[in-house]
Formats: structure tokens, sequence, C-alpha cells
């Protein structure tokens, strides 16, 4: 396949594959035996993406976001959303100087590298929607003046499962702006031994060092967006999001930002996986975390246990692969 507008030599792709690797290698020595997601994570970040990490309390979600913005050496903040955080606490707010008799703009928690929204799903829904404009433009707009976040620029935020008290659930458009929603799920016996075997004299996250920078993260990122996809691979893209809008367990399907979502992830997962080209594989290993989330079921199949990764699934079983034909092994959890 046509490796697309990559123009790196075969040793400076070799060293870029090298420092993604490295991040997630840095990552896993404070988040035990969650590679899978920490991969995800990484790979939102280097497609430009944001993350939304759903859990229960306690299971190293905050963790995962804290270790990955000191690997990637990135400015790093965090905001932890209760309902009294008010939306300037996020984007920023004028205040009157009297010295100089004019407004001066104090920057909110948003000017940063990553953002952590720790329990994004407890602050009202007002300041939860002060993140839109910073999430899909990377810039807010304060009193009719528009300021530009750094870049690179990240949301990682935190949820707990709905339902649990105090919570506000999400609107649609605000959930449709991350590109992956990842679950952290409880360790094994012997992983929790470890986790706390690591942690008697210290905390694991002191020893982790930056792999990276900021330019170090922005070629990466020029990088993975030279990343070739066939036509048929968009095809397939395509094909997967839009199979949502007419399925009959969904009440709603994904958006055509969805799709760009989907391309822009496989992207990334294809460079992790030391590639300049897209499989489909790629986009069928990415599909349900990056689409899960942007869907609604209907009433009657949420009373039948029917989950939104079980539809997915299901519509990877249907839809024609590109090269292969119908895909005819079952597609695993």
């Amino acid at each position: 396949m046509n490796p697309g507008n990559i123009v790196l030599s075969a040793d400076e792709m070799e060293r870029m594959y090298d420092t993604a690797t490295a991040l997630v290698d840095e990552i896993e020595k404070v988040v035990v035996a969650k590679r899978a997601e920490i991969k995800l994570l990484v790979t939102a970040l280097l497609a430009g993406g944001h993350v939304l990490i759903e859990d229960v309390p306690g299971v190293g979600k905050t963790t995962l976001a804290s270790a990955a913005a000191k690997a990637a050496g990135l400015a790093f903040r965090r905001a932890q959303f209760t309902p009294d955080v008010m939306a300037s606490d996020i984007t920023g707010f004028n205040i009157y100087n009297r010295q100089s008799e004019r407004f001066e703009f104090k920057e909110g928690l948003v000017m940063t590298n990553i953002l952590l929204a720790d329990e994004i799903n407890r602050a009202s829904p007002k300041t939860q929607s002060s993140l839109l404009e910073a999430m899909e433009e990377s810039r807010v707009t304060v009193d009719g003046v528009t300021y530009e976040i750094p870049d690179p620029f990240m949301v990682i935020a935190t949820q707990n499962p709905t339902g649990f008290v105090g919570t506000y659930p999400l609107p649609e458009a605000q959930i449709d702006r991350f590109s992956l929603k990842i679950s952290m799920g409880y360790p094994s016996l012997d992983e929790e031994i470890a986790i706390i075997e690591s942690r008697r004299t210290e905390n694991p996250i002191d020893t982790v060092k930056p792999v990276t920078g900021v330019e170090g993260i922005l070629a990466l990122r020029n990088i993975v967006s030279g990343i070739h996809i066939d036509p048929e691979v968009s095809r397939y893209i395509v094909l997967l999001v839009t199979a949502t809008r007419r399925h009959e367990k969904l009440a709603l399907g994904a958006s055509p930002r969805a799709s760009l979502a989907l391309m822009h992830i496989a992207q990334a997962y294809a460079f992790m996986h030391r590639r300049v080209y897209v499989l489909p594989d790629d986009v069928a290993a990415v599909y349900r975390s990056a689409i899960a989330h942007r869907l609604i079921l209907r009433q009657e199949a949420k009373l039948d246990n029917i989950t939104a990764e079980s539809v997915l699934t299901e519509i990877l079983r249907r839809t024609d692969v590109p090269y292969k034909g119908k895909r005819e092994k079952t597609i695993g959890n």
C-alpha cells in the first residue's frame, strides 16, 4: 500500500515508533496491568482526540490521566467538577484592574495541554458545556474575545457510571466530542496485590519520567495525520458508522463527526502498531471504543439488556470487509 504523505526515513520512523512505545511503557509503571487501556489513551493523544473514562471510583482513572501527562512531558491541570464549580473557572474570566482602569483576562484551567476533567458528570450542565468550544476548536471565547488554547490540547474526562447519586448525564452534543470512551475495570487478585505492594513506601507516579515533550507530541501527531487510508477503508468506516443510524435497536445513531473520529483513531492505532497504512482490522479494533458512547438505545433494547457494544459487534459481523469479502469469524470482545 502507498505510505501516504510520510517522508521520513525508515530509521526516523523507527525512532518515532519507539517513542510511542516508550510512552506506553512509562505510563504502565503506574497503571498496573492496563496496557490495552493505556494504548487507547495514547492513541487518542496522537490522533488529537479527547477521552472519556467511565468507571466506578478508585480504579485508577485519575492516576492514568496524571501519568499520561507526566510521561508525555505536557502541561497538566486538574479540574475537580463539583456542583459549585462555575463555567468561568474552566474558561477564564475578565476582572477589572483599578490601577490600569481596564479589564484583564484571567485564564481558566483549560489553558493547558492536558486537562483532567475529574468526575465531569458531577458539575452542572452549564459548567459541562463550557468545554464544548475548547474541545472542538481548541479555543475559548470570553466576553466576545477569543483566546487560543495551547497546542497540543487534550481533555481527559472521568465520570462515575450513570445512576450514581448527584450526577448530571452529559448531553449528546458533548459526548459526541470525545473520540474514545474507555473503562478501567477491577484488577485481578494478583494485579491488586501488585498495586498495594508497589505503593507501600512511595507513589509510583513519582518515578515517571518524561519521554517526550510538546514538540515531540506535535511531531508524532503530524506523522499520524499522514498515515495512509485506502478509499476502500474509508468506505468501510462510513459503512460502519451509517449502519448505526438505521439499526432497529438504536434510537440515535452516530454522526459524521464520529466517522472523522474513527478515521483519525484508526490512523493513530495503525501507527501504534508500527504501520504507515490503515488496515480494516485497525478500524474494527477501535470501532466500539470510538462509537458506543455516541449511541442511544431504544427503550425496548434496554429492557432486553442489550448494550451498545453488542449492537456494534453485530454491525461488524454484517458489514463487508475490504479485500476479504464478508467477515466470517466472530469478532471478539
